[in-house]
């Protein structure tokens, strides 16, 4: 029986990845928004729901809150009196894991820099499912954020940033993000100190202001119908109070060109350059998409690796890609090579953007990238946890509910001409940042 399940699973989601996706979408009466793809081919229910709660909303000097305040959403449940009457009991961080493990619902979520959230995946039976729904909707309304386990956590944290700070890719990536992105919060980064400081009361203070019923995203794909996943909106913010307009974040500033070096005892040395460049809904997404295919996204089909790797044995492999997020995220091209291959690496790569800047993609070039992302686009959404990611993003993100259904004719669509007027836009040689971690001494 579960070889038969698994076998139509798979049919089906091959089938889904064909067909459009018809993402209904409606706003309850407190705000929530709520963004639904009705499947009945298996008896499963893929709920997620995220607020605008990431790290670029942690307060100054507070840097890892956002992170901590998710991850202790299920440490324990306080008891919480409904406007009916009822009681709901306290529970423990074991009793949450024990009621989930007794339907067989698996919980999931996090936190990144833009939003934070949970989500939970349960049988679609009405008993079972209904039961998932609601510890869900009590884990984001009414967290107890226990005292000891957030010590715990907090000293989990610690261990895990002074574990990175030994790691030559951890330090890479902390300096780009802090030279590419200067006093702009997507430059924080939780360190020792910012995480020691924060205490108890400031996660329940960043949980009441951010994780409210009028900030709330919720995705859900599965079987059960339009009026039913009503139902389950509204049961996952009942109880959730309503939230203020959040601050206006700053904008994200350019950075003028810098290059940064630091010494590590690594046999390598780890090399990120890039700069801020694409913002969610941005009209150049798909050219950059298929121009960063052509130049370090295609594996060993770009031009960084064939550059790199194949015409000079610097490296393994080379890449590039460009990370959407609210405001514009990063553009980024990386390797790892000898240290005495770094000067010559770092050149190699730069030259290789410099003249896709100046030229763009060849014709052929152009044609086998599209045809690769068009050819490869229903590996992206062929189960329903790929296709609830894309829901949540495209929610969150407030991307046009079609977007998935027009990716591939959008990506058919590009020319030579739109890559390099996209690329011409976004990046520039005189903007971009360089960390080079494990270098060897700058000859004179």
């Amino acid at each position: 029986m579960l070889k038969k399940l698994i076998v139509i699973a798979l049919f089906t989601a091959s089938g889904m990845a064909q067909a459009a996706l018809n993402i209904q979408h409606w706003t309850l009466d407190n705000g929530a928004r709520v963004y639904f793809v009705e499947n009945h081919t298996i008896p499963m229910l893929d709920v997620n729901v995220e607020f605008d709660a990431g790290s670029r909303r942690d307060p100054a000097g507070k840097s890892g809150l956002s992170s901590l305040t998710n991850g202790l959403l299920a440490r324990g449940l306080k008891e919480a009196v409904l406007s009916d009457g009822r009681i709901e009991p306290a529970l423990s961080e074991a009793q949450i894991s024990n009621a989930l493990a007794d339907i067989a619902a698996q919980r999931g979520g996090g936190a990144g820099a833009d939003r934070s959230g949970m989500s939970v995946r349960t049988l679609s039976a009405a008993a079972t499912r209904d039961e998932a729904v609601r510890l869900l909707a009590r884990l984001l309304a009414h967290p107890d954020f226990p005292e000891d386990l957030f010590r715990r956590d907090q000293a989990r944290t610690v261990a895990a940033i002074r574990d990175g700070l030994t790691r030559p890719e951890s330090i890479a990536n902390k300096a780009f993000w802090r030279l590419a992105y200067g006093n702009h919060p997507y430059a924080a980064e939780a360190t020792v100190e910012s995480v020691e400081a924060i205490t108890r009361d400031e996660l329940v203070q960043f949980h009441r202001a951010h994780y409210v019923a009028n900030h709330a995203v919720i995705a859900m794909i599965g079987d059960v119908t339009r009026a039913e996943a009503d139902a389950i909106a509204k049961e996952l913010t009942r109880r959730l109070a309503q939230g203020q307009p959040l601050p206006v974040l700053p904008a994200v500033s350019l950075p003028t060109a810098v290059e940064e070096r630091m010494p590590h005892p690594a046999s390598q040395s780890h090399i990120l350059v890039g700069m801020p460049a694409l913002a969610r809904n941005d009209p150049d997404v798909f050219a950059l998409t298929v121009g960063n295919y052509v130049l370090g996204g295609g594996g060993f089909v770009s031009r960084l690796t064939h550059e790199v790797r194949e015409k000079r044995g610097l490296a393994y492999s080379a890449y590039s890609y460009f990370n959407p997020m609210a405001q514009p995220g990063p553009y980024l091209a990386g390797l790892q090579t000898r240290k005495d291959q770094s000067d010559e690496a770092l050149k190699v790569v730069r030259d290789t953007i410099e003249a896709f800047l100046r030229d763009g993609p060849t014709e052929a070039e152009l044609k086998a990238a599209k045809d690769n992302l068009i050819g490869g686009f229903a590996l992206r959404i062929d189960n329903n946890r790929k296709i609830l990611d894309n829901i949540a993003s495209i929610g969150f993100y407030r991307m046009p509910l079609d977007y998935l259904d027009t990716w591939t004719t959008h990506v058919g669509k590009v020319t030579a001409a739109d890559v390099r007027a996209a690329f011409a836009r976004k990046l520039a040689m005189d903007k971009m940042v360089t960390v080079v971690v494990g270098s060897e001494p700058v000859k004179p």
